[in-house]
């Protein structure tokens, strides 16, 4: 069995690195991902040990023999300072390690890749193939040395101390996407027609291999990404921010293997749009360079309507909009850097990113009016057509440093991160009305809007990791994250008497924006026969100010210590179940976009605005899994969960003044504001079952209760409903390297869920209709399907031909009511879709060459035959 989910990790994993060898070596193995390093030392000095003989064994059959015998797998000398490294093993078999000095008692030790189950997160896992041996001592006596062994498995869905795994590199209906096509195959989350993801209602954080990252998922390419691990209740060790949404973590693929490896792909959809990129990295000897690139043409078509019924006091208001609304634009990404390893234990890190992209959106809406009040006409049209362009620059830079001491998993790591990124836009609106005949009605009322900014994002953390015994781990670290937004949005209406477009001072607004926050965590874990807890906590000191810088009006806001603690307990009932209690209490700070009080026309019946007066909200969170590994790789988790928020930030819908000059009517405003509390509770089961050997299956159902208290906001604003959202991912291996993936989803009424939107890759389409504490949205569910073959040599190439919403069933449709008296309220429906059907081609060739030249013998003839006879037969 060990050897079954060993295999299966490497598997997994082999995308990161090309492992086929060049001369016919061990063709179409690219399990090769091992790396042995270490230092060798004098037992009493401590002072290493220079030109040590390090040999390392492998016993296996000998086919011409017809028998078992040992054969070297490497030699070499350490360094003078002690040092050895031997990579490109297999994970798969045991090694005997043998170390020879002058004076010295030889070292004749077994090592041995082998992952722990359940044991750690991915990163664990990943270090558990690039092992540290530690400081080696040599005695100058007979003293008997301790084996040195890696141990432990993995499984396609794992659950560990704080987080679920799910591999996801066989994701077929993403190949060639982006990240939102990735997270739509992950069970536990849920993605809308505009790329917002949500996970159990909520909208997530989303990190980079551990840390909080700038770029939107439209802006990671699929094809980098290694899996994803759901932490839906992070301990105490992350960020406190997000409230109680949890953490979605990318971990990228990487490659550290000596030679170079990489990829290229191209992609062509259906709308004619192209796309294309590709990634290197090279290493050669303490240098390890990488870079990926990617470009991509997009056109999203889309359509859309609104519904709105306003109650007055004998009055009955009507209002209807539709539309097609159509996006086009370009996108590029750009990284590139490199590692540098000075030593066996040292790694210093630098790398930039260069992101940009240009989008044009356009859309004629159509709108129809009628009014029982008889000062107005009954019944008019109108014709609303908008041009805007939208686009932004990206660019970031990190440099960090790790050092792994002597002791296994034992390090430092520091880093530091800058981010700029500046935008501008620009969009023009015209309206015009007209009467039951069709005749004009009003003059055309045109209006522009202008406007800009850009973001500087500092960050410096470090963290230390200290496994004090095989059964205790204690880990500490500091955090400073400090933003500065500045903003400006211009509004003119066009004079028709001087033919030219006059800016609207009161509708102007220029402002500055800084949040600051200091953060300080440990965690400590122990294990007690089957028994195991993690407690921690964080301390976090956070300040937001802004500025009108026109009207010169700040305000702010300061919270100079939160705690946030964390426990986890998980208790082994057998080797095939675990149960895990766990808690932890979060905050949510209002985003720059919540807090910016300037009105939005671009839907001259539809503006929306900031509210400067929002607080942060805070939650906690409770949850109890259940994890029960049965035979065949077949798994389930069950998860009961709690979370309570108070001063719940939500979308608001009211009626006030028009804010536009000269405009007496009052209007409905879309803003932001905090809710007295809301609160969730649900199960939710996961399952990985083997159908057969050509079929698996993963199935995911979630059923909770929502429920948001705005009674603060208007009297007798409750909103509940019990809703449920399920998923399922089909895999089929068919007969000469054909595959096919399919998928489906369903999410059932629900309430809007509380903090969407800004997150999820699609505020470059204008994302649709926002959260709030008066609304729900209606059933969605939709389809998807992928076909892929792999062709040329160890299937270094392969063609994925993939179509979203084949059925055409994702509509997103939201209701609200607002009530302002028991006489006065109001009722609006939307409803839109984007892109359905849409179909891609999906080109992607691998290639790469093993540098067999960090192999080659510093010994006889026969020792190089030797290691070519044991390479040939790795894996065997």
């Amino acid at each position: 069995m060990r050897y079954f989910y060993v295999t299966l990790l490497a598997l997994v994993i082999s995308p990161i690195a090309f492992g086929q060898y060049a001369g016919g070596a061990n063709r179409g193995q690219s399990m090769n991902l091992g790396h042995f390093y270490g230092k060798v030392v004098d037992a009493v000095t401590g002072k290493p040990i220079e030109s040590a003989s390090i040999q390392l064994s492998q016993n296996k059959m000998d086919t011409a023999l017809k028998k078992r015998r040992d054969f070297v797998v490497a030699i070499m000398l350490t360094d003078k300072k002690g040092d050895f490294s031997i990579d490109k093993l297999p994970v798969i078999t045991p090694y005997q390690l043998l170390i020879t000095a002058v004076g010295y008692k030889t070292y004749n030790e077994k090592v041995a890749f082998n992952l722990k189950m359940g044991g750690g997160d991915m990163s664990q896992m990943l270090n558990a193939v690039d092992k540290d041996l530690g400081n080696i001592k040599m005695p100058h006596d007979d003293q008997q040395l301790q084996a040195v062994v890696v141990a432990a498995d993995k499984s396609l869905v794992q659950m560990n101390i704080d987080r679920k795994v799910f591999n996801v590199d066989k994701s077929l209906t993403s190949v060639g996407g982006s990240a939102i096509d990735v997270m739509k195959n992950i069970p536990s989350v849920n993605v809308d027609i505009d790329g917002n993801v949500t996970l159990r209602n909520s909208t997530p954080q989303i990190f980079i291999d551990g840390r909080p990252t700038t770029l939107t998922l439209d802006q990671i390419p699929a094809d980098e990404i290694e899996s994803v691990e759901i932490i839906t209740n992070p301990s105490a060790k992350f960020d406190a921010s997000g409230g109680g949404s949890g953490i979605l973590n990318i971990v990228l693929k990487k490659n550290r293997k000596a030679g170079y490896n990489g990829n290229v792909r191209a992609n062509l959809d259906s709308r004619l749009r192209y796309g294309g990129g590709g990634d290197i990295n090279i290493k050669q000897g303490k240098i390890n360079f990488f870079a990926n690139a990617m470009y991509n043409q997009r056109k999203s078509l889309g359509t859309q309507s609104v519904s709105r019924v306003d109650h007055l006091p004998n009055v009955t208001a009507n209002l209807f909009q539709n539309g097609k609304p159509e996006n086009n634009g370009h996108f590029a990404f750009g990284r590139a850097g490199f590692d540098y390893f000075p030593d066996i234990r040292n790694t210093f890190t630098l790398s930039g990113v260069i992101v940009g992209g240009s989008f044009s959106s356009e859309g004629l809406l159509n709108i129809t009016r009628d009014s029982t009040f008889p000062a107005y006409v009954t019944h008019e049209t109108g014709i609303s057509n908008t041009n805007g362009n939208f686009t932004f620059h990206n660019y970031g830079g990190v440099f960090s440093y790790k050092h792994n001491f002597a002791k296994p998993n034992k390090d430092i790591t520091a880093d530091v991160n800058y981010n700029y990124h500046t935008n501008t836009n620009n969009s023009v609106f015209s309206t015009q009305y007209f009467d039951g005949n069709g005749n004009p009605k009003t003059p055309l009322y045109q209006q522009q809007t202008t406007g800009g900014g850009n973001t500087k994002f500092f960050t410096a953390q470090t963290d230390y990791t200290d496994p004090i015994t095989d059964n205790m781990k204690l880990e500490a670290g500091l955090r400073a994250a400090v933003r500065n937004y500045s903003s400006y949005n211009n509004n003119y209406f066009y004079n028709t008497a001087l033919n030219k477009y006059e800016s609207i001072p009161g509708l102007n607004s220029k402002y500055q924006f800084t949040d600051q926050v200091y953060a300080a965590y440990t965690t400590f874990s122990q294990k007690i026969n089957g028994f195991t807890y993690q407690v921690g906590g964080r301390i976090e000191s956070s300040k937001y100010s802004g500025k009108l810088i026109d009207s010169n009006q700040v305000f702010k806001n300061a919270y100079p210590f939160s705690f946030f603690p964390s426990v986890f307990l998980t208790q082994k009932i057998n080797d095939k179940q675990d149960i895990q209690l766990n808690y932890s209490r979060k905050i949510n700070r209002p985003n720059f976009f919540q807090l910016i009080p300037y009105y939005d026309f671009s839907d001259s019946l539809n503006i929306s605005r900031g509210n400067p007066g929002l607080i942060p909200e805070f939650t906690n969170l409770f949850e109890l899994n259940y994890d029960l590994n049965l035979k065949n790789g077949n798994n389930i988790i069950a998860t009961l969960y709690y979370r309570h928020t108070n001063n719940l930030i939500t979308r608001y819908q009211y009626r006030d003044r028009n804010p536009n000059p000269g405009k007496l009517d009052s209007i409905f405003i879309s803003s932001y504001a905090n809710a007295s509390s809301s609160s969730a509770y649900g199960l939710e089961i996961t399952s990985t079952n083997k159908i057969a050997d050509w079929w698996s299956l993963t199935s995911n159902v979630n059923v909770y209760n929502s429920q948001i208290n705005g009674n603060n906001l208007e009297s007798d604003l409750n909103n509940q409903k019990v809703s449920w959202f399920g998923k399922i991912n089909n895999q089929f291996k068919l007969p000469k390297n054909y595959s096919i993936q399919f998928t489906g989803d369903y999410t059932s009424k629900t309430i809007t869920p509380p903090n969407r939107g800004g997150g999820g890759g699609g505020m470059f389409f204008g994302g649709g209709n926002l959260a709030t504490a008066n609304g729900y949205t209606d059933p969605v569910y939709g389809f998807d399907i992928a076909l892929k073959k792999d062709f040329l040599k160890d299937k270094a190439a392969s063609l994925t031909l993939s179509m979203n919403d084949i059925f055409r069933t994702r509509v997103y449709s939201t209701h609200a009511i607002s009530n302002f008296s028991k006489t006065v309220y109001s009722v609006q429906d939307n409803e839109r879709r984007r892109d359905p059907q849409m179909v891609r081609l999906s080109f992607n060739w691998r290639f790469g060459k093993f540098d067999v030249s960090l192999f080659k013998r510093k010994n006889l003839k026969a020792d190089q035959e030797g290691l070519q006879n044991g390479m040939q037969g790795v894996g065997q």
